[in-house]
């Protein structure tokens, strides 16, 4: 049987090498037919004190970041990465920056029914080839539906406060185990592979912690 690593991919659905790091990621497990993978995306947030209706994209990168010119330079720089790896950024499409609680809520729903990936994927072509706002509940019912989760049971559970802590909770787990950017891929609940490295460099992360597993 083959070895399995076991991926806690901490990540959060608004963050550009976030992206990066799961079309690395995806490279490097897919060079390692020999290794088996089973990956779990979990919560992390970049700014929770955005207000739940979101804000100005604008306006939080030039309170974020002051200079106009370094954030173009930013986008420019992920937007050559990102073609690489086969992704669209448009960052121009870009109007609100969300709060990504309820988008989180979402991949926590989907992965307990085995679509915690396709979640991801769809949130971030969603935000950052499509520019839709994540912050809208019509949105986050329609990335259900389209990875096929039930649209009506996940709009009327977003009315609620389902698993609203334990999103949180989650969130502040991460914080209190020293992750403080992301995205950052925890193996087997001992080794923490920082940033979006390379999917070779994650490649031969893995082969090394697979073979120290096994002895």
């Amino acid at each position: 049987m083959p070895r399995t690593l076991r991926l806690d991919v901490v990540i959060d659905v608004v963050c550009p090498w976030c992206f990066v790091g799961k079309r690395q990621l995806d490279a490097a497990m897919a060079s390692l037919p020999d290794i088996g993978f089973s990956v779990r995306y979990r919560p992390f947030q970049l700014d929770g004190s955005i207000p739940p209706e979101g804000k100005s994209r604008q306006r939080y990168l030039l309170d974020k970041f002051h200079d106009p010119e370094r954030i173009e330079a930013m986008h420019e720089r992920i937007a050559a990465i990102g073609r690489d790896l086969g992704i669209d950024f448009r960052f121009d499409r870009i109007d609100v920056a969300p709060n990504t609680l309820d988008a989180h809520r979402l991949v926590h729903w989907a992965s307990a029914e085995g679509k915690g990936e396709a979640m991801v994927e769809r949130l971030f072509a969603m935000f950052f080839t499509e520019g839709q706002n994540l912050a809208e509940r019509a949105t986050l019912v329609a990335a259900a539906r389209d990875v096929g989760l039930d649209p009506e049971v996940v709009e009327r559970d977003l009315d609620t406060a389902r698993d609203i802590s334990t999103v949180e909770d989650e969130i502040t787990f991460a914080a209190r185990v020293g992750i403080t950017g992301v995205p950052c891929t925890i193996v087997n609940s001992k080794y923490a592979i920082s940033g979006a490295q390379p999917a070779e460099a994650m490649a031969d992360a893995f082969r090394q912690i697979a073979a120290e597993e096994a002895a």
